[in-house]
């Protein structure tokens, strides 16, 4: 047996090289005709007979991926190796072949459209055919993972990566909220609404030109989902996690991106803090969606099952990647449904806005995907804590307490500000009521964009007044914790930089914080970050200004400034303003949500060159200031 694996290794090996490469363009073809196939079944509304011709090319689709695996693991010399390192793709293919083999010799038997038929499910044809689509979804997942392995012999900068994966998604995501199935209405979604739908989902910022509950159809809905999912931890870090995972193994690029991504302190750490996060990230969402499913009020009633099922795993993915898409038509201020829609049984007026608990969990998944992914590995992860309950002594790093303290902070200012600044509008509930209003609007004003108090663009109760839209702005701006799914400047960037204000009035030669002497790079990364950021939006705002001078809508000045900072802090919150902005002023608050969501230092560092030497120094020089 042994001799003969020689001789056909033999024979095989002089071709190897050309077989593989054909394979390679083979497969790539067979990707695209597959992805068309999905598109043409789910983006558009194809007839029976459309259909039926869709899974045909289906059935040649999959014998293609089958044939090219077989293909490569008899090229591959070491094939029981290889099928160890590919076995979850092996397995696929494995399925795909038998279940041909049962179709062809038994003249038509489908052994899973037998199978769906035992479970007694509701249309059985069409379950199989959704499976099917599924099935081939992830096979393409598969192979465009394999791509994304060869990002390292591109001549790119990390950051120029990271940028240009965030464009890929926005692309894609627009071309697919623009077909016909994706919207309720007749013709597609025009381009600049889908761009900027996709811009603000992608990078979880949470402002629409649209009503996201009953504009577009729920696969619309579910391709905004997963734009919020992939733009919520990073496309990158996906595609990283299930080449790791299918052990095709990644390059420093991949390992560099996820470093500066989620924040973490080395090249050896990220790739292990990847897939920590990866893993804690289903954990949180799928436990956010039970407790919300468990804490709809009983009088909001859903007409199906599903339709609450897939209403919990929305809020619970848009609350923790901080994206503030909600499916209610005035978000979590909804106060009235009783006229019924497709979703909801007519039954009596629902107040969303006064749903504490549901408020809290939203609140709590928000709070976790503020704080940073390094942080709730620091706190959540099972072997910290063991080490923690062994060594009470043991402290968290410096990072996390950092992020965790200045979130306390900011929180509780702005809990303690709305309650007072708002304290009129808080007047017709308890206490406690009042306070789990303020602590919400607190918690979602620096990142996530829920709402259940009137910004102005509700209606229903006063609008806030213009000193609580001032703190608003100062919160928005700073935003979450870096290596997190919110935006802004960042609270450790604000904290730094509070801390190098207070040495500096002191007179102190250094900043310490923790028994930890803060490095004078890293303050200079803070003020950095914090100069571009204010002089991005200085720049965009005065330019809004001139776009919406005409505009009918009559909108002020302090309507555009918390429209910008809203947009470049991925936060979400509006005045009402979005859908009534000119196109180009659009265009502006497009651009700000994919700096903010990049962020301006990953920009700066994609677009700066390297300086070629900094060694000398000439002498010191006196500038006056203050």
């Amino acid at each position: 047996m042994y001799k003969l694996e020689e001789q056909l290794n033999s024979i095989l090996y002089n071709s190897r090289g050309r077989a593989l490469s054909f394979l390679k363009l083979v497969s790539g073809l067979n990707v695209i005709i597959a992805i068309f196939l999905l598109v043409l079944r789910f983006g558009f509304l194809p007839d029976p007979e459309e259909t039926f011709t869709i899974f045909r090319g289906y059935d040649i689709c999959f014998l293609i991926f089958a044939l090219v695996y077989t293909t490569r693991l008899l090229f591959s010399l070491t094939r029981v190796k290889f099928f160890k390192k590919t076995w979850f793709e092996g397995y696929l293919n494995i399925i795909i072949i038998i279940h041909g083999l049962v179709n062809y010799l038994s003249d038509g038997f489908r052994i899973l459209l037998w199978l769906v038929n035992q479970l007694e499910i509701y249309n059985p044809l069409l379950t199989f055919e959704h499976i099917l689509s599924i099935y081939l979804v992830i096979l393409v997942g598969l192979e465009l993972t394999k791509i994304t392995t060869r990002i390292s012999d591109l001549q790119l900068k990390p950051a120029s990566t990271f940028i240009y994966s965030f464009i890929i998604l926005i692309f894609f995501g627009t071309l697919l909220l623009m077909l016909p199935a994706m919207t309720q209405g007749k013709g597609s979604m025009p381009f600049l609404e889908a761009l900027f739908t996709a811009v603000s989902a992608s990078c979880v910022t949470g402002l629409s030109v649209v009503d996201t509950g009953t504009y577009f159809t729920q696969k619309g809905q579910i391709i905004l989902l997963f734009l919020i999912q992939l733009g919520g931890i990073g496309i990158v870090s996906f595609a990283t996690f299930f080449a790791t995972f299918l052990a095709k193994g990644v390059g420093l690029k991949h390992q560099s991106i996820i470093k500066d991504h989620l924040s973490s302190e080395s090249l050896v750490s990220a790739k292990g803090l990847l897939t920590r996060v990866i893993q804690i990230t289903m954990i949180i969402e799928i436990l956010g969606a039970i407790f919300l499913f468990l804490a709809w009020d009983d009088e909001l009633k859903f007409n199906t099952l599903g339709q609450k099922i897939f209403y919990s795993i929305f809020h619970s993915i848009s609350a923790f990647c901080n994206a503030g898409f909600s499916l209610f038509s005035d978000g979590l201020f909804t106060n009235d449904i009783s006229e019924g829609t497709a979703v909801f049984a007519r039954e009596s007026d629902i107040n969303i806005r006064k749903m504490y608990l549901l408020h809290f969990i939203i609140a709590i998944l928000i709070i976790l995907g503020s704080i940073g992914f390094s942080t709730i590995e620091d706190i959540f992860t099972l072997n910290k804590t063991k080490k923690r309950f062994k060594n009470p002594n043991k402290e968290w790093r410096l990072s996390t307490k950092i992020a965790v303290y200045s979130t306390v902070i900011l929180v509780t200012l702005g809990t303690v500000g709305f309650m007072f600044l708002e304290f009129n509008q808080l007047t017709d509930r308890t206490i406690i009521e009042a306070l789990s209003t303020s602590f919400f609007q607190s918690v979602t004003t620096r990142t996530a964009g829920f709402h259940t108090m009137n910004f102005g663009g509700s209606s229903g109760g006063l609008p806030i007044g213009n000193p609580t839209i001032i703190m608003v702005i100062f919160l928005m701006f700073i935003g979450a914790a870096p290596g997190s799914t919110g935006g802004g400047i960042k609270s450790t960037t604000f904290y730094v930089l509070t801390m190098s204000a207070i040495s500096n009035i002191k007179g102190q030669d250094r900043i310490e914080i923790g028994k930890r002497t803060i490095p004078d790079d890293l303050i200079r990364k803070a003020f950095s970050v914090f100069m571009f950021a204010t002089t991005y939006n200085l720049v965009a705002v005065f330019i809004l200004s001139i776009t919406e001078s005409g505009n009918p809508a009559g909108i002020g000045i302090l309507q555009l400034v918390f429209e910008q900072i809203s947009a470049f802090a991925t936060v979400g919150l509006s005045m009402g303003i979005t859908s009534g902005l000119s196109a180009m002023g659009k265009v502006v608050i497009i651009i700000s949500m994919y700096i903010g969501r990049v962020g301006t230092l990953t920009l700066a560092l994609a677009l700066s060159s390297k300086v070629i030497t900094n060694s000398y120094r000439y002498p010191d020089g006196h500038v006056m200031v203050g």
